[in-house]
């Protein structure tokens, strides 16, 4: 008896993003699965986030194609969008509206009302911490207080499929952790994609790693595997080698 294969959520087939005569994102193909946590890694522009603003659909692809839950990202997009809970570079807000009344508002958009409505996003407000902050303008809070609502509207749905970009950036190391943890407890009902650059969290939270460099994949595998790629066996050498050649890398 074979043991049951797990479910693939994130399809990705050949994605390919030119801007002119630039190519951002090259031929790009990957999958993740249930279960999966896949650290994103690559320098400032890598590709990293227009691949993921595609995966997203917020960013039609040159060529290729993302699909999500088996949704087709732009022919089938609002299903695609449904699966999915985005936190893009920057977390986008109303800087005016405070804490509790914007994720109401993100989860009035979602088809929320009335009880379930005031559950989501209380749950939210739980998951990400907020609840000191509930009630303040978001415009009057820390940077890593605006990553928190970023992360809680994109959590307001439990969608099967996270796509994170730089979810711990500006957050303190308490905070760090608290998030981290929390996407350790979620990991085995979703397939998680993480964009970072801070190199410690691929060992804390991912299961794989794939690291992306002018527009290209040059590898894709699990932390032990990717450290054994540098005689020094860290993470921040097998980064430079993969991304710049650097074979002495300091």
């Amino acid at each position: 008896m074979t043991a049951e294969q797990p479910q693939t959520l994130i399809e990705i087939d050949g994605l390919t993003k030119r801007f002119g005569a630039f190519t951002a994102v090259d031929n790009v193909s990957f999958s993740v699965a249930k279960g999966e946590v896949l650290g994103f890694l690559g320098p400032n522009g890598a590709g990293k986030s227009t691949t993921m603003r595609m995966l997203a659909s917020f960013m039609i692809p040159t060529s290729g194609t993302a699909r999500i839950c088996g949704h087709d990202v732009q022919t089938n997009s609002v299903a695609a969008r449904t699966a999915l809970g985005y936190l893009p570079e920057g977390a986008p807000t109303y800087p005016e509206m405070a804490v509790t009344a914007f994720l109401r508002f993100c989860a009035k958009i979602r088809g929320y009302r009335g009880s379930e409505l005031n559950d989501r996003v209380a749950h939210a407000i739980g998951l990400t911490g907020l609840q000191g902050v509930r009630l303040q303008p978001v415009e009057t809070l820390s940077k890593g207080f605006k990553r928190r609502v970023g992360l809680a509207q994109a959590l307001l749905h439990n969608p099967p499929v996270l796509v994170l970009d730089e979810p711990t950036d500006g957050l303190d190391p308490n905070q760090k952790h608290e998030v981290r943890a929390l996407i350790q407890q979620m990991a085995p009902d979703k397939a998680i994609v993480i964009s970072t650059h801070i190199l410690e969290e691929v060992d804390a939270v991912c299961t794989r790693a794939i690291v992306i460099a002018n527009g290209r994949i040059v590898a894709d595998a699990t932390p032990a595997e990717l450290e054994k790629r540098h005689p020094s066996g860290k993470l921040d050498d097998v980064f430079r080698l993969l991304t710049t050649g650097m074979k002495d890398a300091a």
